[in-house]
Parts: structure tokens; C-alpha cells; sequence
């Protein structure tokens, strides 16, 4: 299997590693098959991501994964992650083997996870997350691919 430069960069050097304490919003997700959970911490201030750090169990995609998702979503609007998906991880890590696609879509699911939970704790709605399904049955139908 060959991985591009930045996934093996971002597994053998992940940024942002760790936790937030009093973290806005957590976000955790796994996936049952492959046996991969991540968990995402989220600083939000004025709708803004503020600062983000992970923790993943699971492959060196799938830390890849995680600590690309965070430098993208760092600096963003809550609107702008809203729109972040799988397919930018993949994008910015140069690419994952097909059967390990899925570890980018555990990474988006993570972030909108995170959102969900500040949503509860501060009340505020954020548009398109309702219809967000977070089920792990589910995960590989919606894998984004061209």
C-alpha cells in the first residue's frame, strides 16, 4: 500500500495531539469494523475554531487523518467547518489507498461530532448539522469518492 509524503509527515509527526481542557465541544467517534476511534477537542471563540487537538486509536491513516482535519479546521467559522468534509482530508493529505478512505470520513464525522456537542452545551443551532448521522452502520455508504 503506498501512502503519500504528508500522510506519512502527519502519522510519524501529528499535529496538535492531546486534549483541550474545558474543550467547547468533544466530539468521539469509532468505527466498529476497523476498530479506529477518534476523539476531537474543540476551542470556540466568537465562531471561530480557536485551537483543536485529537486522540486517536487507529492506523497511521487514520492519525494522519485526525491531525490534518485539525490544521483545517483551526481559523475557521463554525459555517466554514460546516462545509468541511472527507474529501478535503484526502485532498490535503495528497491522497489515502481506497480502503483507507474511510479514516477520513471518521475524521469529518469527529469534527461535526465535536460541533454537535457545543451545540448542546451553549444551545446554539448550527445549520446542517440535524440530518448529521453519526451511525457507524452507515459509515462506508457516504464514503465521498470520485
Amino acid at each position: 500500500m503506498m501512502y503519500s509524503e504528508k500522510v506519512m509527515d502527519h502519522f510519524m509527526n501529528p499535529r496538535n495531539v492531546g486534549e483541550i481542557d474545558n474543550a467547547d465541544g468533544v466530539g468521539e467517534v469509532g468505527n466498529a469494523t476497523c476498530g479506529d476511534i477518534m476523539k476531537i477537542y474543540l476551542k470556540i471563540d466568537d465562531d471561530k475554531i480557536t485551537d483543536a487537538k485529537f486522540k486517536t486509536f487507529g492506523c497511521g491513516s487514520a492519525i494522519a487523518s485526525s491531525s490534518m482535519a485539525t490544521e483545517l479546521i483551526i481559523g475557521k467559522s463554525i459555517e466554514e467547518v460546516m462545509e468541511f468534509t472527507n474529501k478535503a482530508v484526502v485532498e490535503a493529505l495528497d491522497g489515502l489507498p481506497p480502503v483507507k478512505v474511510h479514516c477520513s470520513v471518521l475524521a469529518e464525522q469527529a469534527v461535526k461530532s465535536a460541533l454537535l456537542d457545543y451545540s448542546q452545551k451553549t444551545g446554539r443551532h448550527i445549520e446542517g448539522l440535524d440530518d448529521f448521522d453519526f451511525d457507524d452502520e452507515h459509515l462506508h455508504d457516504d464514503i465521498h469518492e470520485d
